[in-house]
């Protein structure tokens, strides 16, 4: 009788350390869901400008924010540091990086140097159908919205039209660079136009690369980006020219509701 029970005990033994394991992998596979969620929505507020460049954030504010736990927090801020959109300040909190004309010239430099030999290497190769289909979206008036769900609108197709070029190009460092270009554009677009109230243009910009592609004519496809990026360059630098002078340059507690009174 009692060999059995022994029995019986090591079995119920065997099972809970077999459990143990699995029970902890799964906690960690929710608590860095949990994480990368609260990461994705927290990077999406600081890109589109929610929470504004310069602005000063605690833990505690974003938890109540968010509806989310400090360990996740925590885990969304470590990541925005190493992105460099954030900086841990002692006993304060996290200072969201602020945005310069200087960060504008930066990019813009980048990516005039970048998307044009972008647009060259993927001649031939890049599904033009796509890029018409995203130009028409990227085009989209959507007037009955408000101007920040315009924007934000913006953002998403025009960053889905560049990087479907840059993927194309074949390159898959050039593409990485430009998607990080992208999300700091995301930053500018948000301040310059979103605090102005103004929704970007880009005229017929994306058309003329387009049809560029479509004949396999990579010289012009080269020179249409560099020419639609400096355009761009100085739409955008003026519109954020003068949301840091409405403010100054940190902007630093206000949103882009309370800048447009």
């Amino acid at each position: 009788m009692s060999s059995v029970s022994s029995s019986a005990s090591g079995a119920v033994s065997a099972s809970v350390s077999a459990s143990a394991p699995a029970s902890c992998e799964t906690e960690e596979a929710v608590a860095l869901a949990r994480g990368d969620d609260a990461y994705e929505r927290i990077r999406h507020d600081v890109l589109t400008c929610v929470i504004m460049p310069g602005a000063v954030v605690s833990e505690a504010e974003l938890m109540r924010r968010y509806g989310i736990a400090r360990t996740s927090c925590r885990v969304a801020l470590v990541r925005l540091v190493h992105e460099g959109f954030a900086r841990a300040i002692p006993r304060q909190g996290y200072r969201i990086s602020p945005v310069t004309l200087a960060d504008v010239e930066e990019i813009f430099t980048l990516r005039a140097q970048l998307e044009p030999m972008a647009a060259r290497l993927a001649c031939g190769n890049v599904d033009t159908e796509l890029l018409q289909r995203l130009d028409e979206a990227c085009e989209a008036p959507f007037a009955h919205k408000s101007i920040d769900h315009q924007i934000e609108w913006f953002l998403h197709t025009n960053r889905k039209f560049h990087l479907t070029i840059a993927a194309a190009s074949g390159n898959a460092r050039l593409y990485r660079t430009l998607a990080g270009l992208m999300d700091d554009m995301a930053r500018l677009v948000s301040l310059g136009f979103g605090v102005q109230g103004v929704r970007p243009r880009i005229e017929h910009d994306h058309e003329s690369i387009i049809g560029a592609l479509v004949t396999g004519n990579a010289p012009r496809a080269e020179a249409l980006a560099r020419q639609h990026i400096e355009t761009f360059l100085q739409q955008t630098k003026a519109h954020v020219f003068a949301s840091l002078s409405a403010s100054g340059t940190w902007l630093p507690y206000l949103s882009i509701a309370d800048l447009r009174k």
